[in-house]
């Protein structure tokens, strides 16, 4: 999300919810949030799962020297599994990549109109392997920018809104989804600004 846009939905929420105009006055507005629309962001996105970001940059740079910096999908597709083996991607991750890479080869996926309807698109998102609902929240949120994803799954988001609200300890998934609700459209924001509470002193 585009600064603007965060600071507009949170001054929005914070005049009818005290509780996060007092987060924003202690810790102050959260910087923008952007990834790039596309291909390159989902397939980064499956090469860094469960790895060290120094590790994910590795295979990054040798998969772009492998498959040229655009990353298409014909010439992932066209790799063959030790190549990509050698770049550091396992068999599981290369199922993951070539699943999106498909899906978009055969026209099942176009990742530059996707359905306005949020959950829609969580629904395109999450039939390429390796795509859960988290990260496909994840990349509506940051290369999209839309302003009503609540990516209630996340930890960093449940921890630092027990923060901003106070509460005795970090609420669960449906509790987060609960809690958030009288913030829509606005809720994209919020997230952002749970981030940015996380691990701030000022709270």
């Amino acid at each position: 999300m585009r600064e603007e846009d965060i600071v507009t939905g949170l001054d929005t929420v914070a005049a009818a919810d005290p509780r996060i105009a007092a987060a924003l006055e202690r810790a102050g507005y959260p910087g923008a949030r952007l990834r790039e629309r596309g291909h390159r962001t989902l397939l980064r996105t499956i090469v860094g799962q469960q790895v060290s970001v120094a590790a994910a940059a590795s295979v990054w740079r040798k998969l772009e020297e492998l498959l040229g910096e655009e990353m298409a999908p014909d010439a992932l597709l066209a790799a063959d599994f030790d190549a990509l083996r050698a770049c550091g991607l396992s068999r599981q991750k290369q199922g993951y990549a070539r699943s999106l890479c498909e899906l978009e080869v055969n026209g099942e996926l176009d990742l530059h109109n996707l359905p306005a309807d949020d959950e829609e698109a969580i629904a395109q998102l999450t039939r390429i392997k390796g795509i859960g609902r988290w990260s496909a929240e994840i990349y509506l949120l940051f290369a999209e920018g839309r302003a009503d994803i609540w990516p209630a799954g996340d930890l960093a988001v449940q921890a630092g809104l027990a923060k901003i609200l106070a509460l005795p300890e970090r609420p669960s998934e449906k509790a987060t989804r609960e809690l958030a609700e009288a913030w829509r459209p606005h809720r994209g924001a919020v997230a952002i600004l749970t981030w940015h509470c996380y691990n701030n002193p000022a709270l």
